[in-house]
């Protein structure tokens, strides 16, 4: 079905229904992602305060058929939050809706609105003397709705899981225009077809999310953190079983580095301090998070004996207090910033299971030295299978000399992620960026019911056109 563009009769008729400061001017923040590889455009940009604002602008977009595209914090890096062809959409930004609605902390729920930035959240939990677990490091700026929009993960999926196990409900606003209130607060309603999990990781391209019901855990009572150096990703896998083993439920997070990510931190930002004046091949950043009155400096210095006995750690620094684990989380959560100052010619976000890690690395790094001049970083959240495995130019070589190498050695790693059971997306979304590979990698019964879902709900097409299915 045709799709039309803003126009100022569409603009006229919502400006009978809404407050002038629902209108923004269309900045140029609206209409970039942050890798810079798409450039959106927008007939209007909207900023509801309310669910019944919402509804009015998605009920008039059906009728006029004229595009939505959701808006969050614009942090995604798959260009699902811009579109960058078509008729001018409407970019509905959740910015305005960003309360904390209630935190009930005997039930560990708390109900926050779409708009509300991620650190806002975790902040709300804290104060309630409770933990949101979901930690990225575009917390600041992030907000849940995208969060959860796009099912995001980060570093303590290991232990918490992704957004989805981290939702209980939510109050969201279909293409239609009409509202749906299932901000319940249950772990338990069997009640038919889960709309909340559809919605989760949708993207947009089904209804906007307007607010969540969350689930929140009691905070750790003592936390600690070492870097553990391996002598190889398979070494790793086995440090983190025999961390299971004597630590169990502890472990936060389980974090794979490679070697080339250390050194772009000491050649872009060196300010950031790193324990080891050489940059191991591999380590580990382990995470804990103890009650009952253990000791976790305890723990990991355990754990680093009994690995190094068997073969298994190489080195290794545990942090003897806050501050000190806080420098290693720096160091690990800086090689992004480091990895986009020295200019990546391919980037993949890659899941797999655990037991073909090792093997997707020797394979990817060997086929990939036979094609292209470039480095590899490879870094991720081990203790889920999840790793960015990025290209960069070797020294002396430029990127614009590997441009045309790009797209071959992306299919060259995501046909060996499919053909060793992972995934091409493990928790960055599909966005605009990845619209071919769904369709290149995913189950054929799958994308058909996807079709039929989105023809179900959306038959006008408004919903983040582009994104997901294309």
């Amino acid at each position: 079905m045709e799709l039309n563009p803003v126009t100022e009769a569409f603009l006229a008729r919502l400006r009978e229904q809404l407050p002038e400061a629902c209108f923004r001017p269309v900045e140029p923040r609206y209409l970039e992602e942050p890798r810079g590889r798409f450039h959106g455009r927008a007939g209007a940009v909207l900023a509801p305060a309310s669910v019944a604002e919402v509804s009015a602008i998605v009920t008039e977009a059906a009728r006029a058929r004229v595009p939505v595209v959701p808006y969050g914090g614009g942090t995604g890096l798959v260009g699902g939050q811009v579109m960058a062809q078509g008729p001018a959409p409407v970019v509905l930004s959740l910015e305005r809706m960003a309360r904390i609605r209630a935190v009930h902390a005997r039930e560990n729920v708390l109900i926050a609105e779409a708009g509300a930035t991620l650190h806002a959240v975790r902040a709300a939990a804290a104060e309630a003397g409770r933990l949101f677990p979901l930690s990225l490091a575009s917390e600041g700026s992030c907000r849940i709705g995208g969060n959860l929009a796009t099912n995001a993960g980060g570093v303590n999926v290991l232990r918490y899981g992704n957004a989805r196990e981290l939702c209980l409900g939510l109050e969201a606003v279909l293409p239609d225009g009409s509202v749906w209130h299932g901000l319940k607060r249950l772990r338990k309603d069997n009640t038919g077809y889960d709309l909340r999990d559809l919605l989760i990781g949708s993207e947009g391209t089904l209804g906007v999310i307007t607010a969540a019901s969350l689930r929140l855990f009691a905070r750790p009572e003592r936390e600690g953190a070492a870097l553990i150096v391996v002598p190889t990703p398979a070494a790793a896998l086995d440090l983190l079983n025999l961390a299971r083993r004597r630590i169990g439920e502890g472990i936060s997070a389980f974090e794979l580095i490679g070697g080339t990510g250390l050194e772009f931190l000491a050649e872009t930002m060196p300010e950031i301090r790193q324990p080891f004046a050489r940059p191991p091949a591999w380590s580990v950043l382990i995470d804990l998070g103890l009650s009952g009155g253990a000791d976790p400096q305890e723990a990991l210095t355990g754990l680093f004996g009994e690995a190094a006995e068997a073969g298994l750690a190489l080195d290794g620094v545990v942090a003897q207090n806050e501050a000190r684990r806080q420098a290693l989380w720096l160091m690990r959560e800086s090689i992004p910033l480091a990895n986009r100052r020295v200019g990546a010619v391919a980037s993949h976000d890659v899941s797999l299971p655990l037991s073909a890690i090792p093997e997707f690395l020797e394979r990817a790094g060997r086929e990939i030295a036979a094609r292209a001049d470039v480095r590899i970083n490879a870094f991720g959240h081990l203790g889920d299978g999840n790793l960015h495995y990025n290209l960069f130019p070797s020294p002396g070589v430029r990127r614009e000399d590997l441009a045309a190498q790009a797209p071959g050695l992306t299919r060259l790693v995501h046909d060996l992620v499919a053909e060793l059971g992972g995934s091409f997306s493990a928790e960055h979304g599909v966005g605009r960026l990845k619209v071919a590979e769904l369709r290149r990698y995913a189950d054929p019964a799958r994308l058909a019911a996807m079709r039929a879902i989105k023809a179900a709900l959306d038959p006008a097409g408004i919903m983040n056109p582009g994104a997901v299915l294309g």
